[in-house]
């Protein structure tokens, strides 16, 4: 039976502090990532940009007629595959490289996570999951470590946690303790045995998180949470555990396992 097209494709969920939680919502809850936009006065942030099977002014119809940075955390398809909607894209010089030019082999699009029970629902007419490849993007600005993102009345600056992948980068507003984290942190298994990943590296990566006075961690996948689930997660990943293993035995089991995280 083929799936239906899905009449709306994103659902958004205002959080407080000015941040909206974007999710594509015929997207597996074990793959789709939390894209997060941030209203400033002077202008938006777009963290992360999922798939990018349909515009995220679907999401956001203000992203069409204000200012918008895209912020790419790092370059994997789930995260960057809608960058190429924006016109002012940032991210890490380590993964610029990839977006410019994107393969399914340096966009880990390759990864046994792109299947057809991936989607509830189609997005548009004639889509074919074995087709979907991210599109170039090239970044119109570099972020590093210690770089600021002034939006006019709130201010964040970026962290480069390399690990997960070279590139990887996260935000901090040092005035509210919100700290977007990309992949480097979230509740869930942790990736580190990628083409590019490093576990030595991401775990610097996160004892220079455990100084950071966070408040709340809008990650990269699942639900939100504050710092002391922080410190367990990175506890527990230190003591070997949070590990996804066999990509396609995790997926068989996040596929047979009920609910969602909302």
């Amino acid at each position: 039976m083929t799936p239906r097209i899905a009449k709306n494709w994103y659902s958004a969920q205002p959080l407080g502090d000015g941040v909206t939680r974007i999710h594509e919502r015929h997207v597996a809850h074990w793959l789709r990532c939390n894209i997060w936009h941030l209203r400033g006065r002077d202008r938006d942030l777009i963290i992360d940009t999922g798939l990018g099977l349909r515009p995220l002014t679907e999401a956001v119809a203000t992203l069409a007629d204000r200012p918008v940075t895209a912020i790419m955390t790092h370059s994997h398809f789930d995260h960057a595959g809608g960058l190429h909607q924006f016109s002012h894209r940032c991210g890490h010089a380590h993964e610029a490289g990839i977006i410019a030019a994107p393969t399914d082999a340096n966009t880990v699009a390759d990864s046994g996570f792109l299947i057809a029970e991936t989607f509830t629902a189609l997005p548009f007419a004639g889509f074919d999951h074995r087709q979907y490849h991210v599109k170039p993007a090239a970044l119109t600005g570099h972020l590093d470590d210690g770089d600021i993102i002034d939006l006019g009345d709130r201010v964040f600056r970026v962290l480069h946690l390399p690990g997960h992948s070279p590139g990887s980068i996260a935000l901090f507003e040092a005035a509210t303790g919100l700290f977007f984290s990309g992949d480097v942190v979230y509740d869930g298994a942790l990736i580190d045995d990628l083409y590019h990943s490093d576990a030595q590296v991401l775990a610097a990566s996160h004892a220079r998180l455990r100084e950071l006075p966070v408040n709340t961690v809008h990650a990269g996948h699942f639900a939100s949470f504050g710092r002391d689930r922080m410190l367990t997660i990175l506890d527990e990943y230190a003591a070997g555990g949070r590990r996804l293993g066999d990509p396609d035995a995790w997926v068989a089991g996040a596929m047979a396992a009920d609910g969602d995280d909302g």
